[in-house]
């Protein structure tokens, strides 16, 4: 009997944990300023760590568009296929201690996302303070 209902609760907390909600998934992103649809971003999780990059340019002009003003090993490189969101971890129910690149600007800003609800996540980019940035909210593609 106890092994029966050991079972019963070790499948219930798998099946629990399956149904939560992940940051991972592709995600629309909404430029802050215009309310314009922008790209795909598809979120990931490498060695334990949350990373997004760009699968989709939702603006057919912009599909070849390059990291003109991004610096390092990013400079240059086609936007379409780039990671912009690096390294963050879990900390509680939102990720932190990463960056996220803006590639139209060529700036990279620490960074911070969190769902709200399943479907929607919110990110946030700033410089020293998280008070200093600004957020937008993206949705999940299904």
């Amino acid at each position: 009997m106890k092994k029966y209902i050991f079972a019963s609760l070790l499948f219930i907390g798998i099946g629990f944990t399956s149904l939560q909600a992940q940051v991972t998934g592709k995600w629309k992103t909404v430029d802050d300023e215009t309310g314009e649809a922008k790209s795909i971003v598809e979120v990931y999780e490498k060695d334990g760590k949350i990373y997004g990059k760009v699968v989709e340019i939702l603006n057919p002009a912009k599909k070849d568009a390059k990291c003109k003003d991004c610096k390092g090993a990013d400079k240059d490189k086609p936007i379409l296929g780039l990671v912009i969101i690096k390294g963050l971890t879990k900390d509680g129910d939102e990720y932190t201690d990463g960056d996220i690149l803006d590639p139209n600007k060529g700036k990279l800003y620490s960074c911070t996302i969190k769902l709200d609800g399943k479907d929607k996540l919110s990110v946030r980019g700033y410089m020293g303070i998280s008070l200093l940035g600004r957020s937008q909210t993206w949705s999940r593609v299904k």
